[in-house]
């Protein structure tokens, strides 16, 4: 049987505007097995994961747990975790870590805080401080919820790593299993799908110049999906790989036609339309789902750079 991803793939079904939506990240180290719903189906207490799931539901959070590459033994010891927070608004793009042998502390978050981009409960609740290692590249390794995040994610994350590249975590869930392996790079909240060594590499290193890299990019988590095609649609155009030099100021309208007014911080404003469409024909939306279906997709049908007085009215 041809695996979502190998369909995909086959069909070329565009990338672009399908990342996972959330302004804030937050990652907890979890070892041992993931199950298909991970906070509540792993070894970390279910009780505390439906809590976080309560805790972040509305705010822009989302809470995700990360291991390290590799065998995932799970000796039941109160190990030291790693904790991460990240903010992935231009603007106030933050980055914080932790360590912590108490996950239930975090439970003591604010929540609603730290999806607006204030992040004083981290270092309240955790001790968190800014982050002074390597950006982060998460890839989605949880074959439990999709074989091929398994099959095409965990060999991605032991080739990052033994090529001496930091930084690099497997994690529970990125959506979009048809674009395996997929990858968040953090701080900036960028997307991958179909990710392959070479690029990921690249946009860790563009994380480190303050740059993003668009190949095979998916889209700043952000935006909305209309949003994220938006924006990526106008770096082409303008040639603009600056991290925090774009921001989507307004999206008007509703599925399936989206205006998108990205902003510039130069001043510059561009209206982009954004169409939603169906991917054809019929094809697996996941490895699991047992009817074919026509995936929405976000078309950029123009881009047109605005002048000052089309702003003023």
């Amino acid at each position: 049987m041809s695996r979502c991803a190998t369909v995909s793939r086959s069909l070329d079904e565009p990338v672009s505007g399908t990342a996972a939506t959330a302004t804030t990240w937050l990652l907890l180290e979890q070892p041992g097995p993931w199950g298909v719903k991970a906070l509540t189906s792993s070894h970390l207490d279910a009780a505390l994961g439906r809590a976080l799931e309560a805790a972040a539901e509305g705010t822009g959070v989302r809470v995700a747990l990360i291991r390290r590459p590799g065998r995932h033994a799970d000796c039941g010891t109160q190990a030291l975790r790693q904790v991460y927070v990240a903010h992935t608004v231009p603007g106030n793009v933050w980055l914080h870590s932790a360590t912590t042998r108490d996950p239930y502390r975090l439970l003591g978050l604010d929540f609603a805080a730290l999806g607006a981009g204030d992040h004083r409960s981290f270092g309240t609740a955790l001790g968190g401080r800014p982050h002074t290692g390597d950006p982060l590249a998460l890839v989605c390794t949880n074959g439990r919820r999709d074989r091929c995040c398994a099959l095409l994610g965990r060999p991605l994350a032991a080739e990052l790593g033994s090529s001496g590249v930091r930084g690099v975590w497997e994690v529970t869930h990125l959506g979009g299993h048809r674009f395996s392996p997929t990858v968040l790079v953090l701080p900036y909240g960028y997307a991958y799908g179909r990710a392959e060594a070479h690029t990921i590499k690249e946009a860790l290193h563009g994380v480190q110049e303050g740059r993003v890299v668009v190949e095979g990019c998916r889209g700043c988590s952000a935006w909305d999906r209309p949003g994220q095609a938006a924006e990526l649609a106008v770096r082409s155009a303008a040639g603009e790989y600056a991290a925090g030099a774009l921001s989507v100021v307004r999206t008007e309208g509703r599925a399936p036609h989206w205006e998108v007014v990205v902003a510039h911080t130069d001043g510059r404003h561009w209206l982009v339309t954004v169409a939603q469409g169906a991917s054809l024909p019929p094809r697996p939306e996941s490895c699991g789902a047992t009817v074919l279906g026509t995936p929405a997709r976000m078309d950029v049908v123009a881009v047109r750079e605005l002048r000052t007085t089309a702003l003023a009215s």
